[in-house]
């Protein structure tokens, strides 16, 4: 691949997706400020680095939740991935298996759990999960997750409803294409009657999403699975607090790609106080606005334990497949030890809160 670095293949992915597909992946909810600020507040960080310190060997290895892998990034779950290359999740999946990090299959997704699974067998993947008004549906999905081989269920907990887009989308699927975990009577029934099937079809029509959704609820299912469970979308320390307390093994620090709720904070800007909330007793992670390696490394030095990408694994898919996520992957890892380099840091646990401050009030003597 030619590109340097993540804005490139965002700028090249623009040229190549339809409008509508271009709409549905980029844009956020409202006015965008959210998005926005997911990306900018990154930039209001600055880095302190140490100078004269032995960094001729490094490693970025982390371990999280059983997993080992050679850096401390992720990718995140994003529904529908066919839409942008005929591959879909398994080309970013496969990706994710070579560079020897998470992978987190959407269940919106165009390609079956088990499908992914059989294609990358030995790779580390989570689950992404509603919880359906149809608790057997919820539960036989759980189930075809255990069976296949995933690690960890990430419950989505920010959608009692879908936010408002502007412009609004809904991206329906061409008719070649299905949301494979979902075969259901209900869902052939809408496509036999020609709908368009999309997320708003899906939600209004076809397996509806749980809106009651509760605490009691996560509670639920944590006692469902043996795999651990790890609750994104919070954005506030004391929902952290109460999804620990409930049984979750992770939080995902997460405000949907700004998707959901404008004006709400940047993940960047939320995931201290949840740090501190909720201490080494959970894994903390976070998404939104991570663009380069210097981002990964301020997320680190902020007390997140890993990092995913959404977006850029798009962007990535979109222009090359595979081959595109892969070098999307490289050009991160390469921009993070150049980073831990130049700070004076040989490995993960040396990327510490006293190499950050915020815009020039804080100064490191």
């Amino acid at each position: 691949m030619e590109f340097k670095n993540l804005d490139e293949y965002e700028e090249k992915a623009r040229d190549s997706l339809s409008k509508n597909a271009l709409n549905y992946y980029r844009n956020g909810t409202g006015k965008g400020l959210s998005l926005q600020w997911n990306r900018s507040s990154y930039d209001r960080i600055r880095i302190y680095p140490h100078c004269l310190r032995d960094v001729s060997k490094r490693s970025a290895k982390c371990h999280l939740l059983g997993i080992d892998m050679p850096m401390p990034v992720g990718v995140s779950p994003t529904a529908m991935q066919k839409v942008v290359h005929p591959k879909g999740e398994i080309a970013s999946a496969k990706a994710a298996q070579e560079a020897g990090i998470v992978f987190t299959l959407s269940c919106m997704s165009t390609t079956s759990l088990e499908e992914v699974a059989a294609a990358t067998p030995n790779s580390p993947k989570w689950f992404q999960l509603y919880i359906y008004i149809d608790r057997d549906l919820t539960r036989n999905l759980i189930r075809r997750a255990e069976k296949a081989g995933y690690r960890a269920i990430v419950v989505t907990v920010d959608t009692p409803m879908f936010g408002f887009r502007r412009p609004k989308n809904n991206l329906s699927l061409p008719p070649h294409l299905n949301l494979e975990n979902f075969t259901s009577e209900r869902i052939q029934n809408l496509k036999e009657a020609g709908e368009n099937l999309n997320l708003g079809t899906y939600l209004s029509k076809g397996h509806i999403i749980y809106r009651c959704l509760t605490w009691e609820d996560i509670k639920w299912l944590v006692s469902e699975t043996r795999l651990p469970v790890l609750a994104k979308g919070i954005l506030r320390a004391d929902d952290a607090i109460q999804a620990m307390e409930c049984g979750c093994k992770g939080i995902i620090v997460s405000n949907h790609g700004g998707r959901q709720l404008d004006s709400v904070p940047p993940t960047i800007d939320a995931l201290p106080g949840i740090v501190t909330a909720v201490g080494s007793k959970v894994a903390v992670i976070v998404d939104g606005g991570v663009r380069q390696g210097t981002d990964v490394f301020k997320a680190i030095a902020l007390g997140a334990k890993m990092v995913l990408l959404g977006r850029p694994i798009i962007w990535g898919l979109t222009v090359g497949g595979q081959d595109g996520v892969v070098d999307v992957l490289k050009i991160i890892q390469t921009e993070f030890d150049v980073a831990m380099a130049v700070s004076g840091c040989s490995k993960i646990s040396d990327i510490t809160q006293d190499l950050i401050g915020f815009d020039h009030t804080c100064s490191k003597l």
